[in-house]
């Protein structure tokens, strides 16, 4: 799985940013495993339809269409509906809008420690799991005031409680196997759908990782929410493209879910901004090396990113700029008014989302 430009510095020029900024008062993560950005901006790949699913035919009646805009938006349509009209897009390179990880390493937890300590370490450079040493932004906003005991990490990837650190973090974290607490018969029966289903990619579905942040969220009110899916990334190791572009639209459907309920819900409506994006790439100039990332597959450094909410002006599909997953840490925290400073080095936040 997972040099800034002196332009860059310049461009990320934030002085009086919070000041000028409306504030959200709750934020909503959601990352998508291993997504690549040629999916999101242009849909389908025929040339994968054809190689990596058992019946092409099939598969084109599903999702192909020859206009890349209608492609896009017949797999992901709240991301091409809401989103794009509400919202900021950024990473299709066929428009001068770029976004690159900065780690080496290309695979998924160097990309999610990169996305949550805004610090590209060296050091972390396996999928083990080892407790992270970086202070993450989750557990920083932790500690404001306000936000203690109300952020919350639902994750299909087991390995997310050492990645974020729950043990010093104290950050609620729920990954595969773990239960809800509480009476409620919609909780035990989300624990019930839990215990009992399938699992073709060896942890809990990520419908399941879903349903259990969206209800966690009805009971307790968090201010912050990261939900991270996983099945992109695993039916892409295994060549299985159908199954890819299938997890990919029900993921885009779970985040049109959770958005929904916000607007739906006092004190989330109109006070919330969600973010989506990934950890990693993946190959497409070798077309076979779309399963693959890591140091050696050129495009696995190529992600994208997505949000909306209050103080995000909504100017769509975003071109001409370069940004980095490594703002993504001091990012989250500004959109909620705070300056995320760690031990380790950070780069300035994304200026496009945090401009009135």
């Amino acid at each position: 799985m997972k040099k800034i430009a002196l332009s860059l510095a310049v461009m990320l020029s934030l002085t009086g940013l919070h000041a000028q900024h409306k504030q959200a008062q709750n934020l909503v993560i959601v990352t998508l495993d291993g997504m690549r950005w040629e999916e999101v901006f242009g849909g389908a790949d025929s040339a994968l339809i054809h190689a990596f699913t058992e019946d092409p035919k099939e598969e084109e009646k599903k999702w192909w269409v020859n206009d890349a805009n209608a492609r896009r938006s017949t797999l992901f349509p709240f991301l091409w509906s809401e989103v794009v009209a509400k919202g900021q897009l950024f990473g299709n390179r066929n428009k001068g809008s770029y976004v690159n990880v900065t780690n080496p390493y290309r695979f998924s937890y160097p990309g999610y420690n990169e996305i949550f300590t805004g610090y590209p370490d060296t050091a972390v450079n396996s999928n083990d799991k080892v407790l992270n040493k970086n202070t993450n932004v989750l557990e920083f906003i932790n500690k404001q005031k306000g936000f203690e005991g109300k952020v919350a990490a639902f994750t299909t990837w087991d390995v997310f409680p050492y990645i974020l650190n729950a043990q010093r973090s104290g950050i609620y974290v729920n990954t595969d196997t773990d239960t809800l607490a509480g009476n409620a018969a919609v909780l035990k029966l989300t624990n019930d759908f839990q215990r009992l289903a399938p699992r073709p990619i060896g942890v809990r579905p990520d419908v399941i990782t879903y349903l259990a942040a969206r209800e966690y969220l009805k009971a307790n009110k968090p201010r912050v929410l990261y939900i991270a899916f996983d099945e992109t990334d695993d039916f892409a190791h295994g060549g299985l493209y159908d199954q890819y572009l299938k997890a990919a639209h029900a993921e885009d459907a779970m985040i049109a879910d959770i958005w929904h309920l916000l607007q739906s819900t006092p004190g989330y409506a109109n006070n919330t901004v969600l973010l989506v994006t990934c950890d990693h790439g993946r190959g497409d100039k070798i077309k076979k090396q779309w399963r693959d990332h890591g140091a050696k597959v050129e495009d696995a450094d190529q992600i994208w990113m997505a949000a909306m909410g209050p103080g995000i002006k909504p100017l769509g599909e975003d071109t001409h700029t370069q940004l980095y997953q490594r703002q993504l840490a001091p990012t989250m925290a500004a959109l909620l008014g705070f300056d995320f400073v760690p031990a380790h080095p950070v780069v300035k936040p994304v200026s496009n989302l945090l401009e009135q």
